[in-house]
């Protein structure tokens, strides 16, 4: 059975959300990755998978682009909250993670705003790199941060020293690396490598750890902008509960329809003359009716004209062309 998805992003990290059904979807770590595969698949830099919860409003679960699941990433809680703060007409919803239950409340202008615990585990690792201002900060925001201060982020190591940090000895899990440039006492801007991922072009929980570490050193507010490659978050760690509130904009960029985990074998092609071929990669079988083209079997999403001065059947535009199919 194929499923429906949305693809959304977070300021540019984007997002493969599937929707939930009657039955459970279990991508493999293979099929996860051919989803996120940017050339082959819809391209994104993790696919959620949405099920029913006991405990919250939905349940969201997590693959990265590698291929791996995690527990939890601020954007896309981000963009998971607007679904159903949208769909219900509330304010506020509740998400279960691996990491916990989050609550995503709205915000003004479309923006969304997810409270992400703060366990500040070391000030500062005896780990060194070039370019960094000593050891970096390492932070927990449901998964693992650590975050290097630099003097400019433009030419910091982001994807050489990224993804050799990583899966480096000392993070058996793997980890997020961070980059950051402290701007003012309320700015900073990030780069980060994202654990499973690579390079993107915002990472919220990033955000977060970033703005963690450069507090408790003394180099920030607790109220911080962070600017990053797909724009502005605003991130409050909270001196009353110890929460760390992220926020920022989403945007919804189109819907399809995932196929079935287990398709089903394909039918052999028809032989109804030579009008008959399959020469649009075996997508469909046509046939040729007084010179109009009526198709079989490819579910409606496109259309088709017959160019009687040249024999040929022409593509509709790429304006009219359905977004999402793998």
């Amino acid at each position: 059975m194929s499923r429906s998805f949305i693809k959304m992003n977070g300021l540019g990290n984007d997002f493969v959300i599937v929707q939930p059904g009657e039955d459970a979807f279990e991508p493999t770590p293979d099929q996860a990755r051919e989803i996120c595969d940017r050339i082959d698949g819809v391209g994104c830099d993790q696919l959620i998978v949405l099920e029913p919860s006991e405990t919250a409003t939905i349940r969201m679960r997590i693959w990265n682009a590698d291929g791996s699941e995690v527990a939890a990433c601020g954007n896309a809680a981000r963009c998971v909250g607007w679904l159903f703060i949208q769909a219900g007409k509330r304010g506020r919803v509740t998400l279960e993670t691996a990491a916990g239950v989050l609550e995503a409340t709205k915000g003004p202008d479309g923006t969304v705003t997810v409270p992400l615990s703060a366990e500040a585990d070391t000030l500062e690792l005896d780990l060194r790199v070039a370019q960094a201002r000593g050891g970096p900060g390492a932070v927990s925001m449901g998964n693992p941060h650590v975050v290097f201060f630099v003097d400019n982020v433009d030419s910091a190591p982001v994807d050489t020293l990224g993804p050799w940090l990583e899966k480096h000895q000392r993070f058996p899990e793997g980890v997020n690396v961070g980059f950051a440039q402290i701007i003012s006492p309320d700015r900073l801007r990030l780069r980060v490598w994202e654990r499973g991922v690579g390079v993107t072009r915002s990472c919220g929980t990033g955000a977060c750890a970033a703005v963690v570490a450069a507090n408790r050193r003394g180099l920030t507010l607790r109220r911080v902008t962070v600017e990053t490659e797909g724009g502005e978050l605003s991130i409050e760690w909270s001196e009353a509960d110890d929460h760390v509130l992220l926020t920022g904009a989403v945007e919804a960029e189109f819907t399809g329809r995932l196929p079935s985990l287990n398709p089903p074998a394909p039918e052999p092609a028809r032989d109804e003359g030579p009008y008959a071929a399959n020469d649009f990669s075996g997508d469909y079988n046509r046939e040729f009716d007084h010179g109009a083209e009526q198709d079989r079997g490819f579910e409606g999403d496109r259309e088709r004209g017959y160019d009687d001065e040249f024999g040929r059947y022409s593509d509709a535009p790429a304006s009219d062309r359905p977004l999402g199919r793998i």
